[in-house]
Order: structure tokens, then sequence, then C-alpha cells
């Protein structure tokens, strides 16, 4: 059976497919540096996002042009082209529902944000790629994670150090499911500068849980000294407490 290439091309449009397949990659290598320091949206979340965006932007350029009619359809005088940023501009509006998400706020803890606006630039990239603007997307991707990791950098090794003169500690726990809810608690009444707190059930043992947290603390005293805040608690299967270097 014979395969007509020249038809198989007609179909498939070999120019929409590659700015998928860029919006893609794009979106995971956004994904993965939020995935390497465990946030809540990793991998999937941006990929899916960038991706969804550069299928919502095509859509609105290349589709709506051709089967679109009537009186409501908003047409350009001087070119006669149908205004293709309606379906488009939506994106904005449908991803700050997304990035709402990934917002968790506990108390006066508000933890998220940056993990939001990753997948804000996340759907432009793919936007950009949906509307061919390839040089924008890769310069857009080049410069968000030079900034999520250049900052990182600095934040650790500049502003803690010499200016807040703060410790950096990682406090890993893993206590029965009972108690979990005390000890979050108890972390975010206790530590103002929480930089990331997490809680999941174990995998091995759907008895226990596990707590992460990530503080910025202003202490002399050496970090085994932090054990005694967790000692009244009963339930605790074990606990770890270091100090943080990303």
């Amino acid at each position: 059976m014979e395969v007509n290439l020249d038809h198989l091309t007609n179909i498939i449009n070999l120019e929409y497919m590659l700015r998928i397949l860029i919006a893609v990659i794009f979106g995971f290598c956004i994904g993965l540096e939020r995935e390497l320091t465990n946030k809540y949206a990793g991998l999937r979340t941006h990929i899916l996002v960038c991706l969804g965006a550069c299928v919502f932007t095509l859509i609105s350029i290349y589709g709506f042009p051709t089967f679109a009619t009537g009186d409501n359809v908003i047409v350009d005088q001087a070119t006669g082209i149908r205004d293709t940023s309606r379906v488009a501009a939506q994106i904005v509006t449908g991803i700050g529902f997304i990035g709402a998400g990934t917002v968790l706020r506990n108390g006066p803890i508000v933890l998220g944000l940056t993990t939001a606006a990753t997948l804000w630039i996340a759907a432009s990239i793919g936007m950009a790629c949906g509307a061919g603007m390839y040089e924008i997307a890769f310069a857009g991707t080049l410069l968000s994670i030079l900034t999520l990791v250049s900052i990182r950098v600095f934040e650790r090794k500049v502003i803690p150090n010499s200016i807040k003169r703060t410790k950096r500690i990682k406090i890993s726990i893993i206590c029965k499911n009972e108690i979990a809810k005390k000890i979050h608690e108890f972390i975010i009444g206790k530590y103002q500068e929480i930089r990331e707190l997490t809680e999941k059930k174990m995998n091995a043992d759907e008895n226990n849980t596990k707590i992460t947290c990530i503080i910025d603390i202003i202490t002399k005293k050496p970090v085994k000294d932090l054990y005694k805040a967790f000692q009244e608690f009963d339930g605790l299967e074990s606990i770890s407490i270091q100090e943080y270097n990303e």
C-alpha cells in the first residue's frame, strides 16, 4: 500500500506540529526547574499550560478565520482579516485561575507566588510559540530559568549571610497522621520566615505523614537545639533538622 506523502502533508500541517513541539520543550524546561525544587506545580503542569496556550493561539489565528461567519465576527476593514486575538486574550484570564490554585495561604504565610508566576510566563511562552515567534519564546524561557536560578543563589549567598545573618534550615518530620495537623499549625505559629511547607502521606505506610519545611531563622544556637521544640509531640516517627544548602 503506497502512502501519498503530499496528501498526508496537506492533512498534517508540519508548521503547526513544530510550534506545538517547541511549546512542549520550553514548557518542559521551565517545569524542570520547578520540579527539581519540589514545587506544587512541576513538569506536567508547566508542559500542559504551555501546550494549551499554544493550541489555543493556533486555533485563534488559523481556525476561526476559516469557519467564522456572520455579523458578530469582527473584520478589519483595511485588510479583511478577522480579529484573531479574542480567543488568545482569554488565555491570560484562564491562566489566572490555575495560578490562583497554586497559591496557598496559612495565616500570615503565603506560599506559591513564584510558581504561579512561572505558570503565567509559561502561558505567554506557549502563545509566542503558537504565533510563530520562536525568538521571543526562546528568550522568555531562557530569562525565566536564569531568573529563578540566579535569584535563588543571590538570596542564599548574599542576603541571608551578609545582611540578615540568618540560617536556612530544612526540617523533615515523619509522624502519625493524627498529629500531622498539630505539627503543621505549630510550625506556622512558631516560625515567621517559612520558605516552603509541604505535607503528604507516606506511600510505604498510609498511617504516617511526611512534613517538610524550609525556614529562615536568626539564631546563634546550634541546629540541634531546634529538636527540643518538637519533643512535646507524641507520635513522631523520625525528625531530621539540618542547615539547608540548595
